[in-house]
């Protein structure tokens, strides 16, 4: 994903977000950190029957918010840095009406995504 977000790619992950399980599920994978979580794991901390997170990380999956590997029987999830990174570029690009030191800790935040 580039850092430069169009407008309909923030709707998607902005709309991918907006349930309460699928927020908290990539809230506890960004975290985790990149090394992410089993499924299991993310299900009983989240409070959501496995086949029900299934569902949210599909979702979350198909929008780029997250990535999947297989380790053995589990599958991992951990939060795609780089598509949160352009969401909250994006959210803050014209920050302020070209007062940019407004939104300067904002700005600081999204670039600090690059060091998780």
């Amino acid at each position: 994903m580039t850092d430069a977000l169009a407008l309909p790619r923030a709707v998607d992950l902005l709309s991918a977000l907006a349930q309460k399980h699928r927020l908290a599920v990539f809230r506890l994978l960004v975290k985790a950190g990149p090394e992410g979580l089993p499924a299991g794991t993310i299900a009983c901390e989240v409070g959501v029957r496995p086949n029900t997170l299934s569902t949210h990380l599909a979702i979350l999956d198909h929008a780029g918010l997250v990535t999947a590997r297989r380790e053995g029987r589990s599958v991992i999830y951990a939060a795609d840095y780089g598509a949160m990174r352009a969401l909250l570029g994006f959210l803050v690009e014209d920050c302020c009406g070209g007062r940019p030191e407004i939104c300067a800790p904002l700005a600081d935040l999204a670039a600090d995504c690059g060091a998780c």
